[in-house]
């Protein structure tokens, strides 16, 4: 059966503190489409950002789901909890085509809480990637560099001292 941890997907904080009770807001989590390697990238993912998976649930699992049997331990979710968000992903299933994995319309942006962790994140996760902006001091004034990973899964990361207090 699957995993999971309750209410991974509604944080009590938000990346500006503690959330008022009063207030409700969004939270924004990424969703990735895999071609069959959803798994070994959350597994790679773990590895650079620490952590439990929240919930990892195969097509098996899901009774009444129409899969074909080779695919049956793929992963029909997979949930990563990073901060206040929360990573997620499947693998497309082989009926419903494959997914662009070059597609250039979107980027996870990453806001690191000092440039030691920007580092950390940058070079543990664009590792066998294609960096397309190296991390440095940028002209608008904060750390920031950009990628592509080994995945082809496309990452900006960020860290603005102005905004930490540092």
């Amino acid at each position: 059966m699957f995993q999971t941890k309750k209410s991974y997907l509604f944080p009590t904080k938000t990346a500006f503190g503690p959330k008022p009770p009063h207030i409700t807001m969004a939270t924004l989590n990424p969703h990735v489409n895999f071609n069959g390697n959803a798994e070994e990238a959350f597994t790679f993912y773990r590895s650079v950002f620490g952590g439990d998976f929240a919930m990892v649930m195969r097509f098996k699992d899901l009774p009444g789901f129409p899969f074909a049997p080779h695919e049956a331990d793929k992963i029909m979710h997979i949930a990563l909890p990073v901060g206040n968000s929360v990573l997620m992903a499947n693998d497309v299933p082989e009926a419903m085509g494959r997914t662009n994995e070059n597609e250039n319309r979107s980027k996870i942006a990453i806001g690191a809480a000092s440039k030691e962790e920007a580092d950390r994140l940058f070079h543990g996760l664009s590792e066998g990637g294609q960096v397309e902006m190296p991390i440095s001091d940028s002209p608008w004034g904060s750390y920031f560099g950009m990628f592509r990973d080994k995945y082809g899964i496309e990452w900006m990361v960020d860290f603005d001292a102005r905004r930490s207090g540092e």
